[in-house]
């Protein structure tokens, strides 16, 4: 595995397999990797000549310092585990590096309400600054495809929204989020929980799941109502926002005309970590 830390280096590299006709396949990463992230490298690996992985822990996507400071970081111990995937390239540069004094790398798309409900809401500016590495990140590796997991699913909107309205020449391929066991959903939080909140946090999985179950056979608001409620039975865990909504525009649904378009999202405080999950509430 070939690793990089400046533009240049990698960018030389890859113009050579792109100029051979090679595919590229991308998965950008904060690090702290799990195997919800080696999922996506491995389906990379079966649908391209070459997969390029990065770990840039950026800046920009955190309104809270604290979070920052505090987001796991394994540079070492993540190349190994992706040396052992078979990961063809890893790109993991400095700040300065992606955003250079004195230049400005906002992205001017307007992405109405899909980066101001949910995360947006609570998390402001959270997105700008999403879609300003990932498009950076484009530009610098020139990917085929691209990977990221439906637990971000929010995430997952803006990039493709953003795709679409820059017209990237990137495919946005969308995988399912990877769980350990007992339902919860993978993250590099989940390193941050303590041994009593690890046990108790499957409990929000389990909502959804229950939610999915009595979609359809109450109305919306009592469905929200009665998760909420379920969480808040168990102490320590607090929800911030769990929203009904349509999967593709985000809109808050407020009745099941719409059913098989609506997914449940939800982000919950265990302690001060800040767990986020999806269901699909009709298949």
């Amino acid at each position: 595995m070939n690793q990089f830390s400046t533009i240049r280096e990698i960018q030389e590299c890859l113009a050579i397999m792109a100029g051979e006709g090679r595919s590229i396949g991308f998965v950008p990463t904060m690090g702290a990797l799990h195997q919800g992230h080696i999922s996506l490298l491995m389906r990379s690996r079966m649908e391209n000549d070459i997969t390029v992985c990065s770990i840039f822990v950026n800046p920009t996507q955190f309104n809270n310092p604290a979070d920052l400071k505090k987001y796991p970081r394994s540079l070492t111990q993540d190349a190994k585990l992706l040396m052992e995937c078979g990961c063809d390239i890893l790109f993991a540069p400095d700040v300065p590096e992606i955003y250079p004094e004195g230049e400005s790398h906002e992205v001017d798309v307007d992405f109405g309400i899909l980066d101001k409900v949910m995360e947006g809401k609570f998390r402001p500016g959270h997105f700008r600054g999403v879609a300003m590495v990932v498009n950076r990140l484009f530009t610098i590796v020139n990917p085929t495809r691209a990977y990221f997991g439906k637990k971000d699913f929010q995430q997952l909107a803006v990039i493709l929204h953003m795709v679409n309205a820059l017209k990237l020449p990137v495919k946005i391929i969308a995988c399912e989020t990877v769980r350990e066991a007992d339902g919860l959903a993978m993250s590099s939080r989940n390193m941050r929980l303590t041994i009593a909140e690890r046990n108790l946090a499957p409990v929000i999985y389990q909502v959804l799941l229950k939610m999915r179950e009595r979609s359809g056979k109450i109305p919306v608001r009592e469905l929200k109502e009665w998760a909420i409620k379920k969480i808040h039975e168990h102490p320590g865990l607090r929800v911030e926002y769990l929203e009904i909504c349509d999967k593709a525009s985000l809109f808050p649904m407020g009745n099941w005309f719409q059913r098989k378009r609506s997914m449940a999202l939800i982000a919950v405080f265990l302690g001060d970590i800040r767990l986020i999950d999806n269901i699909e509430l009709f298949l």
